[in-house]
């Protein structure tokens, strides 16, 4: 009886070496034997299938993520936080790489916003000899994992661009293990590395760029707690390109006398769908996870966001902001978020919440909020935060969602005194936050001396507080990633078809 479909294909041996056969058992005994399997049992530990055949890109991603035990900080299922292929969604809709894979470029993008620390390097900006060393390094520790780019016609196998992590190397064959996350189609396999070298040194047609590899790391500092940058609005590029290059003229064109006139210069300008470009970290839970009280991580969590909302508004830049946002309407209206209705607000971010917890992450347009509720809690004593909560329906099935956020000290939601001031971070911290983000050679272009080392001091690192330092310093290196994938042109290019 004829079967439709394929199962598995034939490993092409050579080049390869099946992981499994007595060769491959040998390679993997001597490479013990030499120190360069130590990466390998982190990673064979998280060892996943693709769940979609583009999907090689985050299949990678996620299993080097969880083998460094990086906290994804939201929940994946239940009450658990962990790296899914549905969560690696910042910088690319599912849906797109579902129909046509990842590129290079925008991987690196989600293992920064996923908060790893990543050097990727194209095979044009590296050599053999250099990424041998890279390789012997990640096989040779567990606090470093490599991911390969490559095309799989140099091993004789089906298929176009894929992406897999490296699990070993054997130094007196030159060979590494490639993890191959299309497990459904072939093993773990090793492969001299010269042919590996030649697979990524190919040219991914969908962006005209050479494939490559990137080493994946825990970093040094927790990434942003409160703010972070989202590429999953194609608006993005010209927002970054706006921030990072029409910025620095704008103020050096301008005839500008005082701080008011900077801010609302480059307020009147920003791009309209900003308000998709910015976003605040918040904490979601299904209603029936528990009730209205937080547990202890819970707390901590919000107390540190707590924390750095209220750095950010007793900074001396966000009194100019919110005072510019005070008497100028068109500031006002420039982040929604900081202006609309409260119910609005909640419905839109529990809709949000819902496609999170349903790891439906491509589209909202499917879920509805059918009741919301915004209180303003305080348990045993503690600070109060901000709870919304919503009955999310999806036309098939209805959850209950709860989003929790920090308080705000200062309240211009745009809602009634009686229920609402104080309650949400109003749109004036993401505003002041974004502009200390901005590279500090951005003022260098201010003719007034005076009000050169007036804004110098007010965005100076050295004046912030350390919880908003680190937050600064988290969105800057977004934008300075999001100004290299621009400069390499792979912003608007998806390549990497997978398999």
């Amino acid at each position: 009886m004829a079967m439709a479909g394929l199962y598995r294909r034939v490993l092409p041996c050579p080049p390869a070496i099946d992981f499994a056969s007595s060769e491959g058992k040998q390679l993997f005994f001597e490479a013990i034997q030499g120190g360069t399997m130590e990466g390998f049992y982190r990673l064979i530990s998280f060892f996943q299938t693709q769940s979609e055949p583009a999907y090689c890109g985050l299949a990678s991603l996620s299993m080097v993520l969880n083998a460094l035990a990086i906290d994804p900080g939201r929940k994946w299922k239940g009450p658990w936080r962990w790296f899914d292929e549905s969560m690696l969604d910042c910088c690319e809709p599912l849906e797109k790489v579902k129909e046509k894979g990842i590129s290079f470029g925008k991987l690196v993008c989600l293992a920064h916003c996923g908060g790893a620390k990543v050097e990727a390097f194209r095979t044009n900006q590296s050599t053999i000899d250099d990424f041998r060393k890279h390789v012997i390094r990640c096989a040779a520790s567990d606090d470093c994992h490599l991911i390969s780019s490559y095309h799989r016609a140099a091993f004789k196998q089906t298929g176009t661009g894929h992406f897999s992590p490296i699990g070993g190397y054997h130094a007196g064959k030159d060979m590494a293990l490639i993890l191959d996350v299309a497990r459904f189609k072939y093993p773990p396999h090793w492969v001299p590395l010269t042919l590996l070298w030649e697979a990524m040194d190919s040219v991914d047609e969908a962006t005209g760029q050479c494939r490559g590899f990137m080493l994946i790391s825990r970093p040094h500092r927790e990434p942003g707690l409160l703010y972070t940058l989202s590429c999953k609005h194609e608006s993005w590029v010209g927002i970054a390109k706006y921030l990072m290059d029409d910025v620095p003229k704008l103020v050096k064109s301008e005839d500008i006398k005082d701080i008011e006139k900077i801010l609302s210069v480059i307020f009147m300008s920003l791009p309209s769908n900003f308000g998709e470009f910015i976003k605040r970290v918040a904490e979601i839970r299904r209603s029936e996870d528990g009730n209205q009280s937080l547990s202890q991580e819970e707390k901590g969590r919000l107390a540190v966001k707590e924390g750095v909302l209220k750095q950010v508004q007793e900074s001396g830049l966000f009194k100019h902001v919110a005072f510019l946002s005070s008497v100028n309407l068109c500031c006002r209206n420039i982040l929604a978020v900081g202006q609309s209705e409260l119910p609005d607000i909640a419905a839109s971010v529990c809709c949000q919440g819902a496609e999170i917890l349903a790891g439906k992450l491509s589209s909202s347009e499917g879920f509805c909020c059918r009741e919301t509720c915004v209180k303003s809690l305080k348990t045993n004593g503690d600070k109060p935060f901000t709870l919304m909560s919503g009955t999310v329906v999806d036309g098939r099935s209805e959850q209950g969602v709860d989003v929790l956020v920090p308080s705000s000290q200062i309240g211009d939601c745009g809602c009634g005194p009686s229920n609402c001031i104080g309650m949400y971070p109003a749109g004036n911290d993401i505003l002041t936050v974004l502009i200390l983000a901005l590279p500090t050679d951005t003022w260098n272009g201010i003719r007034d001396e005076k009000l050169s080392q007036y804004i110098h001091s007010l965005v100076s690192m050295k004046n912030l507080p350390t919880l908003l330092q680190e937050e600064v310093l988290h969105i800057r290196r977004q934008l300075r990633l999001l100004k290299r994938c621009q400069e390499n042109k792979v912003d608007e290019n998806l390549g990497e078809p997978s398999i």
